[in-house]
């Protein structure tokens, strides 16, 4: 017969054990040791192309998402550029993408927009904080990348239309700092 004493410290060290193994897990991903996931592989593979990008975060419970999408600003910029990629990646969502809201307001068959989702769960510690190389806190995020460069990275809540507008007009243009007057030294 199995003492107590000794099921209790197998229990006690398979507990530490997958602990170790759930916080390695996490670290391997981070360091790329792991593959990371299809949603998250699609994007960073679309940012680095010569296409205007747009990388939205989002969730479907969220109140600020709901109300980009409520106002009609989503749907009238996807229409406005359609030589610009959106991707809508749902995120802390467990897994589900959103997309029959995105149809709802009609966003989700535009030829420009793909519709993705993080495996992830929606709470807790174990919630996606890294997406894409870059930290994620907040949802609505939305970044604005050309040529694998991020050009802008609206963090914090929902986005003015006007404003990611003239995002995306400033990151179509070519610039340089070429001609322009040097500093006095």
């Amino acid at each position: 017969m199995v003492s107590k004493m000794l099921i209790l410290r197998t229990l006690a060290v398979a507990g530490v054990l997958g602990s170790i193994a759930v916080v390695r897990g996490q670290d391997d991903l981070d360091r790329g040791l792991v593959p990371k996931p299809a949603a998250e592989q699609t994007v960073l593979g679309a940012i680095k192309s010569a296409d205007l990008t747009v990388v939205h975060l989002w969730a479907p419970w969220c109140p600020n998402c709901q109300a980009e999408l409520k106002s009609g600003g989503w749907l009238k910029i996807v229409k406005a550029n359609p030589d610009v990629k959106f991707y809508f990646v749902s995120i802390w969502n467990d897994g589900g993408d959103g997309k029959a809201m995105l149809q709802k307001f009609q966003i989700a068959d535009q030829p420009n927009v793909t519709i993705l989702s993080d495996p992830g769960p929606r709470r807790g510690d174990n919630k996606i904080k890294r997406f894409a190389g870059m930290p994620v806190s907040w949802i609505p995020t939305t970044w604005v990348y050309k040529k694998g460069d991020l050009r802008y990275a609206l963090n914090y809540g929902e986005v003015r239309f006007d404003v990611l507008q003239q995002f995306l007009e400033d990151s179509k243009s070519e610039w340089s700092h070429k001609g322009e007057p040097k500093l006095p030294e």
